[in-house]
């Protein structure tokens, strides 16, 4: 495609779909870190994050981020939530009017509880927005694994334009104009992720585990729909789909934080450990408030909340689910 891509972000999921850009157009990325720049210019990987996967030969890096933007005809974040508006401020001054802004972020802004294509809208408020979702492991995908997503925008015909941008022959991307239910969706099923780790790092077997994504689909589908989102959304690949990658993959790094809150370990070591963001550690509260402000009954998300903000135990959360009033299924 005649067109020039800027993946702003270097992590794992950044540089995938750096990589996937790069097949069907000039993609820069950009990385904070000088050191990841180089190493993608150099050897073609990205070692920090990615080590032995090989990226496009003709993707370039950069760590200046106004050499990614200049002359982009569309820009990809791959910024986590809570550093996602200061990267928008920094863009600004050197992007063209009217570019898109596609985000991959999976997270809810803190102090705000805003979506990132509100942010968006906040900072580059003359540039078309859009999220793209779903269940996209970024070593399986550059593993050359079949994977499909989401790309949401509000306007079908720039959806369907950007469709071709990202799309492969091992990577299937669909197009949705529901982008408050494709946000949503990608935003709390890393905190039902953060419930599902914490129930495997218990014990609780296979049918608690079930039981847990299941209830946990409907949590994020009561207040999905309670804040604009469509019905439909959170049965496609946003979010089922999404909801069921994150929860049993061994790659997850929610589930993953949730099984070593359960074994004891405390949060703020977790966090220190880790090269990358869990994003359901920032979003549980944002979602329990958003809840309450909504009165959307979410008990999962309440005491994954209760454990990352509150210092409660994983076991006192747990027990405190399975002793909850009994209810009917679906209301």
């Amino acid at each position: 495609m005649d067109i020039r891509v800027a993946v702003v972000g270097g992590g794992s999921w950044g540089t995938t779909m750096a990589h996937l850009c790069a097949h069907n157009a000039g993609t820069v990325l950009y990385a904070r870190d000088p050191e990841v720049a180089d190493a993608v210019n150099r050897t073609g990987e990205n070692p920090r994050y990615l080590a032995g996967y090989r990226l496009h030969p003709g993707l370039r890096a950069t760590n200046e981020i106004g050499d990614a933007a200049a002359g982009a005809g569309v820009v990809v974040m791959g910024v986590p939530s809570h550093g996602f508006r200061a990267t928008l401020r920094s863009l600004r001054p050197h992007l063209r009017a009217g570019v898109p802004v596609v985000s991959l972020a999976k997270g809810l802004e803190r102090g705000t509880n805003k979506r990132m294509t509100e942010v968006i809208a906040d900072e580059l408020p003359d540039h078309p927005a859009g999220v793209l979702t779903g269940p996209n492991l970024a070593k399986e995908i550059l593993a050359g694994k079949a994977a499909a997503a989401v790309l949401a925008m509000s306007h079908p015909v720039g959806a369907e334009r950007l469709q071709r941008l990202f799309t492969t022959g091992w990577f299937r991307v669909y197009t949705n104009t529901d982008v408050v239910g494709s946000e949503m969706a990608g935003a709390l099923k890393n905190v039902i992720a953060l419930a599902l780790g914490m129930a495997d790092g218990l014990g609780v077997g296979d049918n608690a585990r079930a039981a847990l994504i299941t209830r946990g689909l409907a949590e994020l589908t009561r207040l999905g729909v309670a804040m604009g989102g469509e019905p439909a959304t959170f049965a496609g690949l946003a979010g089922v789909g999404d909801l069921v990658a994150t929860c049993v993959s061994p790659q997850s790094r929610n589930r993953h934080v949730g099984e070593l809150l359960a074994q004891g370990r405390r949060l703020a070591e977790i966090v220190a450990e880790m090269d990358q963001v869990a994003e359901g550690v920032k979003t549980a509260p944002v979602v329990a408030a958003l809840a309450r402000a909504l009165g959307v009954d979410m008990p999962i998300s309440e005491e994954v909340t209760a454990v990352v903000t509150d210092g409660r135990t994983v076991a006192e959360v747990y027990r405190v689910l399975l002793e909850r009033p009994l209810t009917t299924e679906v209301r």
